[in-house]
């Protein structure tokens, strides 16, 4: 994003990415969208904890890309997705930052997925 300013988490803004250890799946309308052991657990400040899940684990036929885009100091430009399957409820349903500050290099060739928009996200 032009003009951009890059943050650096640290204690007033804590950012945490560990792997985690569970399968994660994701599932709408009756289809599984992403199933993995491979997910990563963001941990940012005070928000809820977020799955990104590897893209190669993630039905790519599934997902449409939109025009939507957003910016966190923290992390970059983000892109979106929406589920067709799913209706309107589910655009822009999915995020991935596709170039993220160093800072959270891991979640690069990761989405993840806003849970009121798709019908589960498990960990089993």
């Amino acid at each position: 994003m032009k003009d951009a300013i890059m943050k650096t988490p640290g204690p007033d803004h804590p950012i945490s990415i560990v792997k985690n250890p569970k399968r994660v799946v994701v599932t709408l309308g009756g289809r599984t969208i992403a199933d993995t052991q491979q997910a990563l657990t963001l941990s940012e400040s005070t928000y809820p904890l977020v799955q990104y899940i590897p893209r190669k684990d993630v039905d790519m036929t599934l997902l449409e890309r939109t025009e939507q885009k957003t910016y966190c100091p923290y992390k970059g430009d983000c892109a979106y997705y929406s589920i067709p399957l799913g209706g309107p409820r589910s655009e822009n349903a999915v995020w991935s930052y596709e170039d993220p500050y160093p800072a959270v290099a891991e979640i690069k060739d990761h989405l993840a997925f806003y849970p009121k928009r798709v019908d589960s996200i498990q960990e089993r």
